[in-house]
């Protein structure tokens, strides 16, 4: 399960992260690591780009990079 398949208000622990991607490195120094609580907020109309809740900041995120993001309820 990925970050992108979260539904609105649920929550998921990171597991894992795909690291191959520039864009997700700068994520992850804005405090979206492994073992970090987050929650899904609102999406855009065409779903992309997604709310992100994490350590008390909102982020908004493409799906593309929610993908690499692995998660467990």
């Amino acid at each position: 399960m990925t970050l992108a398949d979260l539904r609105t208000g649920e929550c998921a622990v990171i597991t894992q992260i795909d690291t191959n991607d520039q864009t997700v490195l700068r994520l992850m120094v804005l405090g979206m690591v492994e073992g970090v609580t987050v929650q899904q907020g609102k999406a855009a109309l065409g779903g992309d780009p997604l709310e992100v809740h994490v350590s008390g900041c909102s982020l908004s995120i493409r799906c593309e990079q929610a993908r690499r993001f692995s998660v467990k309820p």
